[in-house]
C-alpha cells in the first residue's frame, strides 16, 4: 500500500489511504454533501480527508483543546470553505472539567477507565490527570448564525460525550443527511453511553443504523471495543 501512487499523494497530505478509501464510496457521494460538521476536530485528519472526498462543501470544525486548536487551523492553509471553531460541543453552553490525555484525541470530559489505560497504554503516561476548564457551546447554538447548505454530513468523535454532543444538536440532526459517529461497546471512559445508548438517541432523531466504516479491537483479545457507525436519515 505505501508504494501505491494514490497512496503517496493522501500520505502527502496527511491523509491515510484507509481512511480515504473507507469513506470515499459511491453510495456517500451520491448524497450530494454541501457541509460536513466535524465535531471532535483534533488536529484536523477528518478536515483533510473530508475536504478530499467533498472537495466543494463547507466544512465547519469544533476543537477544543488550545494546542489542537492551533493545528487544526493551519490543516488546510488557503481553504476559503473551512472554519476552525474552538469550543467543546455538549448540551448547553457553560464551561466543563476536560481531561486532557497523553494521546489528545483520547481526551475527554469524562475520566479514562482503567480498561482504556490497560488495553491501550499509549494514551495515558501513568500520571493523575488534572483536567482543564473547557468552554462548551451546543452546536445548534453555534451554528444558529451559520448559513449551511442542505445536504449535511455530521461527524462525532467525542470519547464518550456523544449523548450530550447529541442533545445539543437537535435542529442541526433534523437537517442532516448523515451522521458518522465513534461508538463504544466497552467502557473507555466512566459513565459513558455505550452502543445501544447512543443507537436509541439516534433512532428518536430519525436516523437508521447502516453499517460502519471502522471498527477498533482490543490489542491482546480481539475484542471489538469501537466503531464508526453510520447512520443516515430515513
Amino acid at each position: 500500500m505505501a508504494r501505491h501512487p494514490e497512496a503517496i499523494r493522501l500520505r502527502r497530505k496527511g491523509i491515510k489511504y484507509e481512511h480515504y478509501r473507507d469513506l470515499n464510496q459511491r453510495w456517500l457521494k451520491d448524497l450530494g454533501i454541501n457541509t460536513v460538521l466535524d465535531v471532535g476536530a483534533n488536529v484536523g485528519d477528518f478536515a483533510k480527508l473530508a475536504r478530499e472526498v467533498f472537495p466543494a462543501a463547507a466544512i465547519y470544525s469544533f476543537e477544543p483543546l488550545p494546542d489542537c486548536f492551533a493545528r487544526l487551523r493551519s490543516s488546510l492553509p488557503g481553504d476559503t470553505k473551512f472554519f476552525p471553531i474552538e469550543a467543546g460541543i455538549g448540551r448547553q453552553d457553560g464551561e466543563l472539567d476536560f481531561y486532557r490525555s497523553f494521546h489528545s484525541p483520547s481526551s475527554s470530559f469524562l475520566k479514562m477507565e482503567e480498561f482504556h489505560k490497560e488495553a491501550f497504554p499509549e494514551t495515558h503516561d501513568g500520571q493523575a490527570t488534572t483536567p482543564i476548564k473547557i468552554n462548551v457551546r451546543t452546536l445548534d447554538g453555534l451554528l444558529a448564525d451559520k448559513e449551511l447548505e442542505d445536504n449535511i454530513l455530521v461527524k462525532i468523535d467525542v470519547q464518550g460525550f456523544e449523548l450530550e454532543a447529541i442533545a445539543g444538536a437537535t435542529a442541526t440532526l433534523g437537517r442532516s443527511k448523515i451522521v458518522i459517529i465513534e461508538m463504544s461497546f466497552a467502557n473507555l471512559y466512566a459513565g459513558q453511553p455505550l452502543f445501544h445508548d447512543v443507537y436509541q438517541a439516534m433512532h428518536s432523531h430519525g436516523f437508521r443504523f447502516r453499517g460502519s466504516l471502522a471498527q477498533m479491537l482490543h490489542p491482546m483479545t480481539g475484542e471489538i471495543v469501537q466503531t464508526d457507525a453510520i447512520f443516515v436519515k430515513e
